[in-house]
């Protein structure tokens, strides 16, 4: 029975692979407004003193769209390097299985608020080291490879080429 489950669902999900592999690229592409505001704001105030995130309403939603896509695209992003693995076994899906799902600790144990505090000083959470502050942002940056992936993969079924 499951295995007819997983049969049907890896059928449909084929049937619709274009669909599937656009919104992922889509949601992950939108990951990049985050990652423009750790950079700009965050890890410059760290090692500069200073912000360069240029702070208005139009990015501060552009920041609320990416931190709500981030779940749907670890979870598209999973079943599109699951699919390709089960196809095909080879150590780039893995690699790709592990960078992005690594993110799931970035966001329910080392949060951006956390990340921030520890960087002004107004952490209340005294027990976790400073450096992981850092391991946090360097958690987030594992992405860029996945957003690449995913958007070389986008633009070359669009053309007409297959992965």
């Amino acid at each position: 029975m499951a295995s007819s489950v997983s049969s049907q669902f890896w059928t449909w999900y084929e049937r619709h692979h274009t669909l599937h592999l656009g919104i992922t690229a889509i949601l992950f592409t939108w990951q990049l407004a985050h990652l423009f505001w750790l950079t700009t704001h965050v890890v410059a105030l760290r090692l500069f003193g200073v912000s360069y995130f240029p702070h208005s309403p139009t990015l501060q939603l552009l920041l609320v769209i990416a931190d709500y896509a981030e779940i749907p695209a670890l979870i598209g992003a999973s079943l599109l390097y699951i699919n390709t693995f089960r196809k095909k076994h080879n150590w780039k899906d893995v690699g790709y299985l592990v960078l992005i799902n690594s993110q799931w600790l970035h966001l329910f144990w080392i949060t951006d608020e956390f990340v921030v505090d520890m960087f002004t000083g107004k952490t209340t959470i005294s027990h976790l080291p400073f450096w992981l502050a850092w391991v946090a942002i360097g958690i987030d940056y594992l992405e860029l490879p996945v957003i690449y992936d995913t958007l070389k993969q986008l633009l070359g079924v669009l053309r007409g080429r297959k992965r």
